[in-house]
Parts: structure tokens; C-alpha cells; sequence
């Protein structure tokens, strides 16, 4: 890369030569190798054996960690800075951009969506898998042990992809605009988030080569400290996307409430960037117990530790009382940025003022809050005492309360509304209808005697993915057609939209519909065979599961083709009000010509009140 000044004196990083990704990972293998041959000389003084796989592979990631962050571009951009020399920006043209530490929050969001959305096809593709395998009794494909590593590397990443893409990709691109900032509050750090997530892509799939691990996402103890190695690579992946995580909402929380817009009071705010604001919160509250849980099996694996050891006074179920008090949060992270979404599209494409604005927002807060409470419903077949599960229960069950506020919102934005049926309008109805049956399913659950009978079945299977499927890939789908003319400045093809959404619908409960009934007939989860009597609905199951699969083909071909050859967007194709449609398509590298002033409702649709913002010149004009 070659060191060039700009027009204003800032030195820049030019765009000759090899994106800084590919020095990333050579400046990581350097580091990983640093602390592999530490690690190996400290314990040759210690008396140990030189070699032990999983120290040796703990500490010499944390080394190759560093070196692959330098490599990207942090030692240019950032690092430099801490030792009194100066910095420079990367910024090269064209495709070069997205692999390095770029700093622009619309880079960034690419850069989330398209790696999410290949992660996404990865976790899916292992999920046609386990359904060919699941087509017929007996052994077909894998054996026990193999059905289980897959399913577990499928389960992971998916829940990655839920709790992840749509902030990421979203969040960073569109809430900025949305409140009419420049860019993030912290922009290095913004960019320091996203490379977190090649590393922890990288160790998923290494991990397969050293056995892989077969607790499911979950990796609960006592098995995930003596599983195969790769249970390690699980926990250091978990781990790292968390850091992520919390390094994106300090950006999130900090941006929101520092950087809006003049006249942008919190009752003009859009309903997305409250679901990014809150659930930047509950990342920042919570993200670091399931740190702590992995961490403590880490210690346990490779330093004696005894946590979660029985026979030395450890306690395996401390593991799932953090690791939950986490991961049911966590889906309320994966769900609300996606019930943002939802909440956005309705009005433009109803053409009517958000119904209950205050009460969705309320609805967002009251689940946020009451997302701390509900953790141990995931623990009732354990032993942690009646009184212990009744409390969980009512407050389980309360927490539909705020969650039927959203619910209507919707439903009443939408009643009466004049309904126009484009690509991302079907998938925020879709959201409607799934998120209906997985609220109404997950009620079952939250009751102690009905989840001791359907606990571990193919009814939690189903439940889940309604939850995390139905409303959080449904939103991140509806956001890529309804943003994609802002990021990119062109449409995508309608036709091939409605496939893909058609496709998708009736494959998704054609898949996980039929699932309940199993779940009720008593197949078990997480295991490669069931009765006899229940493979021909096994078999329906996975046939529409190859359906619902093949659906994602035409959205592949439809986002490659129409980013390069789509029909030109313009600024704001759907007639929205909120802020990112008042620049272009795509927007400048401030955002905005001039000063963005927020006058009026984001959602005043069909109404006499003042446009949502104007954005005024340099001159003081209106833009």
C-alpha cells in the first residue's frame, strides 16, 4: 500500500498493492507462532513437556490475535498514534476498501452484511445436511458423533448470524443517518468490531480438523471440558465475537445519545435506532457473563481448574445460570434489531403514522428490562427448586406483556392501511405472521409442567426457529430489500424478490410447522435417529427443507447482478420520511450535503405536520 496526502493534508493510505487483510494474516501467523513458541519455552522452564496442544493454541492465539489486528491496518491508523508518531487513514477506491481498517460506518455495514450473509449460507448449507441425514431412520450420512459436530457448528453460527447481522450490517450503515451523524461516535473502534469476526469465522471452521466439538451451541460442561479440542476453538470463538460485540454497543449507545441531529428530541427518534440503542444496552450488560462462563471451562480444560468439577467442589449447573443469564438476553438481541426493521417498513409501505409509537418504544424497554429476569426457564429440568421455577415462570410470562406491545404496532399500523405488496413489505408481514407463532408457542414453554414434557424435543426446535428465523432472518432479509437502494444506488429486481420471499415463506413453515407435531410425538433434539412411525413426516420435513434452501439461490443472483446492473434507485425510492432518504444514493462520505434539522414525526404519513428533517446548505438554505 502505497502512503499518499490528500487535497486537505490528511495522509492517507493509497490503493496500490494487496489488501491490508492478506498482511493481516500473515502479521497473525507471525504472532500466533510468538506465542506458541513462548508458551512452549515457559513450560520447558516449569518442567512441563514443550508441547501441549491447548495452552499452546490459547496463548498463541491471543498473540496472533494482536498481530492479525496490526496487519489489518491498526498499527497504520491507530497503533502509531500511542507512540507519539503520526497516523494516516485508510482509504483506498473501489473493492480494496472492504479489506482493511476502514473507518467510514457505511463500509463497516458492508462489510457485517455481506460476511454475515456468507456465514449465514454456510450455517445453512450444514443444515441441509442434518435433513438428508434426518430423511430416514438409521445411520445415512453420519454417524451419532458426526450428525452431532455439525449440528452443533450449524447451531453456533446461526446464532452468530441472528444476534450479529443485522446490527452490524444495519446498525452501522443506516442509525448513523437515521439521527443525522457524520459517522460513529468512536469510528476506530467501529472498525475494530467488525475485524474480530474473520478470526472467529476462522477458528469455527479450524476447528473441524481437530475433532470439533458436539455440545450444540450451548457448550455446556461437564462434557465441553473434556471434549475433543476443537470444544476449545468453540469457547475462543465465542469469546471474541463477544468482545466484538461489546466494543460495537459502547459505538451504539455512545452515538445515539450524543450525536443526533438538532430538533432530534427522543420522541422523534426512529423506531430502529431505539431497537439498535437498546440493544446496544443489553450487550453492554450482559455479553461478559457468557465470557466469564467460557473462560472458566477454558481454565478447567487446560490449567486444573475445578469450576465446574463435582468430585472438587465444582458446580456444573453454575455453568448454565451464567451462560443463560447471557444467552436469554442474547435473543432479545437477536430479535430486536429485527423488530426495528419491522416497525420501519410498516408505515412507508402502509402509508400511515406508526400506530402506538410510544407504547413500541415502551414495549422495546420492557423487554430489555425484563430480558434480565427470565434465564432460568431455560433450567427447569434442572434442580433449582420449585419456588425458584414458579418466579421464573411469572416472569417469563411477563415479558409477553411488552412483547404484545410491538406486536401491536404492527398489527395496527397496518390495519387500514393502503398496503403497498413490494419485496420488503411481504417479508415485514412474514415477520407478523412467524413472530405470532413463535410468541404463542414459546407460552407452552414458560410453563414448568408443559416444558419438563416438551423440553429437548423438536417443539423447542421449531419454537426457536420461529423466534430467531421467522422474525430475526425474516428483518434482516426485509432490511437488505428495503436499505439496498440507499447502500447501493440501485434497485433490486422485484421479480426475483418475490421468488426469493415466496420460496422462503412457504419453505420456512412447510419446514418447522410439521416440527411441533414431532416435538408432541416425542422426537428428540440433537440426535441423528427417531422412531420409525415418524419418518414419513421426517422426510416431508426435509424435502421442504431443500425448498426452503433453495430460495436463498435467487436472492444470491439477484444481489450480485443488481449491484452491478440494477435500474438506478434514486435517493428515495419508497417515499420514506425518516433521515437516511434525504441524501443520496449512496451517501457522501459525511453523510449529508449540509446540516441535517429535525422538524417533525418521522412517521407522519397522510398527515398536515412538518417533514420529518430538511437538510440546510452551507449557505443556510434548505437542501
Amino acid at each position: 500500500m502505497a502512503t499518499t496526502i490528500s487535497g486537505t493534508g490528511t495522509p492517507t493510505i493509497g490503493s496500490r498493492g494487496l489488501p491490508f487483510a492478506f498482511r493481516g494474516l500473515l502479521w497473525g501467523a507471525i504472532g500466533f507462532l510468538a506465542g506458541a513458541l513462548l508458551t512452549a519455552g515457559v513450560r520447558v522452564l516449569l518442567g512441563y513437556p514443550a508441547f501441549a496442544l491447548e495452552p499452546v493454541v490459547v496463548i498463541g492465539y491471543v498473540f496472533g490475535l494482536s498481530g492479525w489486528f496490526l496487519g489489518v491496518g491498526v498499527w497504520e491508523t491507530w497503533a502509531r498514534g500511542w507512540l507519539g508518531r503520526e497516523t494516516v487513514a485508510y482509504k483506498p477506491d473501489g473493492w480494496r476498501r472492504y479489506f482493511g481498517f476502514h473507518q467510514d460506518h457505511k463500509v463497516i455495514g458492508i462489510q457485517y452484511g455481506v460476511t454475515f450473509i456468507a456465514l449465514f449460507l454456510i450455517a445453512g448449507l450444514l443444515a441441509m445436511f442434518m435433513r438428508a441425514e434426518l430423511m430416514e431412520t438409521g445411520r445415512t450420512i453420519f454417524g451419532p458423533a458426526g450428525y452431532n459436530r455439525v449440528m452443533s457448528l450449524h447451531g453456533l453460527m446461526m446464532v452468530l448470524v441472528a444476534v450479529t447481522a443485522v446490527p452490524g450490517a444495519f446498525g452501522n450503515y443506516v442509525m448513523p443517518l437515521q439521527i443525522g451523524a457524520e459517522d460513529m461516535a468512536f469510528p476506530r473502534l467501529n472498525a475494530l468490531s467488525y475485524w474480530f469476526w474473520p478470526p472467529v469465522a476462522i477458528l469455527l471452521l479450524a476447528s473441524q480438523f481437530v475433532g470439533g466439538w458436539d455440545t450444540g451451541w450451548t457448550g455446556y460442561v461437564p462434557l465441553a471440558v473434556v471434549n475433543r479440542p476443537g470444544q476449545l476453538f468453540y469457547a475462543l470463538a465465542f469469546i471474541t465475537a463477544g468482545l466484538s460485540s461489546v466494543v460495537a454497543a459502547v459505538n451504539f449507545v455512545t452515538t445515539v445519545v450524543k450525536m443526533r441531529a438538532p430538533g432530534m428530541t427522543w420522541r422523534r427518534v426512529p423506531i430502529f435506532t431505539w431497537a439498535i440503542l437498546f440493544t446496544g444496552i443489553l450487550s453492554l450488560l450482559f455479553t461478559q457473563a457468557v465470557a466469564v462462563a467460557l473462560a472458566m471451562t477454558i481454565f478447567d480444560r487446560i490449567v486444573g481448574g475445578a469450576f465446574f468439577d463435582p468430585v472438587l467442589g465444582g458446580l456444573p449447573v453454575l455453568y448454565q445460570h451464567i451462560f443463560w443469564f447471557y444467552s436469554h438476553p442474547a435473543v432479545y438481541v437477536m430479535v430486536l434489531p429485527s423488530l426495528g426493521v419491522l416497525l420501519e417498513i410498516l408505515p412507508v409501505f402502509s402509508r400511515k403514522p406508526l400506530f402506538g409509537y410510544k407504547w413500541a418504544v415502551g414495549g422495546i424497554i420492557g423487554i430489555s428490562a425484563l430480558s434480565a429476569v427470565v434465564w432460568a426457564h431455560h433450567m427447569f429440568t434442572t434442580d433449582i427448586g420449585v419456588t425458584t421455577k414458579i418466579g421464573f415462570m411469572l416472569t417469563t410470562e411477563a415479558i409477553s406483556v411488552p412483547t404484545g406491545l410491538v406486536f401491536l404496532s404492527a398489527v395496527g399500523t397496518i390495519w387500514r392501511g393502503k398496503l403497498w405488496l413490494k419485496t420488503p413489505m411481504l417479508f415485514a408481514l412474514a415477520i407478523v405472521f412467524n413472530f405470532l407463532i413463535g410468541g404463542v408457542t414459546g407460552v407452552f414453554l414458560s410453563d414448568v409442567p408443559a416444558d419438563v414434557q416438551l423440553q429437548d424435543t423438536f417443539w423447542v426446535v421449531a419454537h426457536f426457529h420461529y423466534t430467531i428465523v421467522g422474525a430475526g432472518i425474516f428483518g434482516l432479509f426485509a432490511g437488505i430489500y428495503y436499505w439496498f437502494p440507499k447502500m447501493t444506488g440501485r434497485m433490486l429486481d422485484e421479480r426475483l424478490g418475490k421468488i426469493h420471499f415466496w420460496m422462503m415463506f412457504l419453505g420456512f413453515n412447510l419446514t418447522f410447522l410439521p416440527m411441533f407435531w414431532l416435538g408432541l410425538n416425542g422426537m428428540n433434539r440433537r440426535i441423528a435417529d427417531y422412531q420409525p412411525s415418524l419418518e414419513g413426516v421426517n422426510t416431508f420435513v426435509s424435502l421442504a427443507g431443500f425448498f426452503l434452501g433453495a430460495s436463498f439461490l435467487f436472492f444470491i443472483w439477484n444481489a450480485v447482478v443488481s449491484w452491478r446492473r440494477g435500474a438506478p434507485a434514486g435517493d428515495n425510492p419508497w417515499g420514506a420520511r425518516t433521515l437516511e432518504w434525504l441524501t443520496t444514493s449512496p451517501p457522501p462520505e459525511l453523510n449529508f450535503d449540509g446540516e441535517p434539522e429535525v422538524t417533525g414525526d418521522p412517521y407522519g404519513y397522510g398527515t398536515d405536520g412538518p417533514a420529518h428533517a430538511i437538510v440546510r446548505g452551507e449557505t443556510g438554505g434548505e437542501g
